[in-house]
């Protein structure tokens, strides 16, 4: 399996890093500022979604007057902190791209975030310059379960979606990268345990750390 892969494209919130509960304190506050309770299975109905479709799911389900891009940069604004100093990577992530980076792997990443975000995880942890390519969903024409940011980042890198491997952690990730026709690895994360069984199921293997697959790459 591992040596024909050419590329490793990397997801970011829940598998690079340990994210995904920002996200959940945002979509709290930003409703809270607005009157509205958390609906129980927000996140669940959001996930995989590009930041514009969140952006219009939420002005949509909760009759918001501001425009798309007010949401967005209020959103961006409450998590820059978060994203510029605090967040931390997940078990291993930094020396495995190290490795994969100096066996002469192509990496890069496809992320429902934003790229403003992305960009201040990467400054801040030191790693921007393992990735040869970076897309976001908004980039390209529906989110995920859809495969079309990992085709987008395939295309860039000018590898066959058959050569490459993804890391995800979300149920919507592993169906777009194998929609797109890749091998994929789920990672563990807290905010998507309920999905464990299935993401077993779909993908190539389940890890709790990078750690448990850099001996494939050595």
């Amino acid at each position: 399996m591992y040596k024909d892969i050419k590329a490793v494209i990397f997801d970011v919130d829940g598998t690079l890093v340990d994210s995904m509960w920002i996200w959940k304190q945002v979509d709290v506050e930003f409703l809270g500022k607005r009157g509205i309770s958390l609906p129980e299975r927000l996140q669940i109905e959001i996930e995989g979604m590009s930041y514009s479709e969140t952006a219009m799911y939420f002005k949509s389900m909760f009759n918001l007057t501001e425009s798309l891009e007010e949401i967005k940069e209020e959103w961006r604004l409450m998590a820059e902190d978060y994203y510029r100093s605090h967040i931390e990577l997940k078990s291993g992530a930094k020396d495995f791209l190290k490795l994969l980076y100096e066996k002469g792997l192509t990496l890069g990443i496809a992320t429902s975030n934003s790229r403003e975000l992305v960009d201040y995880m990467l400054e801040n942890h030191d790693i921007g310059k393992y990735f040869s390519n970076i897309r976001t969903s908004c980039e390209v024409d529906k989110g995920k379960p859809h495969p079309d940011v990992y085709l987008k980042v395939s295309e860039d890198m000018g590898i066959e979606p058959c050569d490459c491997l993804v890391f995800e952690d979300t149920l919507s990730g592993v169906m777009a990268a194998k929609s797109a026709g890749m091998k994929v690895f789920a990672m563990s994360d807290e905010v998507s345990l309920e999905s464990k069984d299935k993401l077993i199921e779909m993908a190539e293997g389940y890890i709790h750390s990078f750690y448990e697959v850099m001996g494939y790459f050595e």
